[in-house]
């Protein structure tokens, strides 16, 4: 997701990755945070939770979990007592990179760009999630004339645009793009409608088998 989602101790969002629910939220100290999206004291959801100073608060019993480790720090009804060593939250390495949180789930998940594929100047422009796996997505890239510029990364046929397409799920996949255009200018907003045509010719392009 785009790191600008997250602010510094105030958003929480909830995220799936592959299948599996994630919480992400950003520490005080700017660093963010990616863990399973379930507290481990009744398993509800985070993402229902607050930030509370460098700890994620549960909504529901208000226990607290610090930032970092993910071990429980606090359980607001019971001030004194020493929170049991297993009630700790499970965390997934995350880093930002080119505008966006990336997360490792396993050794297979693809990388961040480096700036072979992505230059520093370039900016994130939005993410569209289409219904099909990536092996079925590429082929219908090169046929609308995107080619591959390096690992796990497609430039359009003018180099105006970069892609990362990643597995998002069963049979969902997400495609994250960069341009070369400036935030908030008219280039950058003929490079929506540009995706948007290109979301529409993907879908309507014969699924490979």
């Amino acid at each position: 997701m785009p790191s600008a989602w997250i602010e510094a101790g105030f958003s929480i969002a909830a995220a799936q990755v592959r299948g599996k629910e994630l919480v992400v939220w950003r520490s005080p100290d700017g660093q963010v945070q990616v863990w399973d999206d379930r507290c481990p004291h009744r398993s509800v959801r985070f993402s229902l939770g607050q930030v509370v100073g460098d700890r994620l608060s549960c909504a529901y019993h208000g226990w607290q979990f610090q930032a970092g480790d993910g071990r429980c720090a606090g359980i607001p009804a019971h001030p004194q007592m020493l929170p049991p060593r297993e009630a700790c939250a499970r965390t997934w390495p995350a880093l930002e990179a080119a505008g966006m949180i990336w997360v490792r789930l396993d050794d297979a998940d693809v990388p961040p760009p480096g700036d072979d594929a992505l230059p520093g100047s370039w900016h994130f422009c939005r993410s569209l999630a289409l219904a099909r796996p990536v092996a079925t997505l590429l082929p219908s890239l090169s046929r609308l004339g995107w080619h591959a510029c390096a690992p796990a990364a497609w430039a359009s046929p003018d180099d105006h645009l970069r892609a990362f397409a990643l597995e998002a799920g069963l049979d969902w996949c997400m495609l994250h793009v960069w341009t070369r255009a400036t935030a908030g200018s008219a280039a950058m907003q003929r490079d929506h409608a540009d995706l948007r045509a290109l979301r529409t010719a993907i879908e309507t392009s014969g699924q490979e088998h």
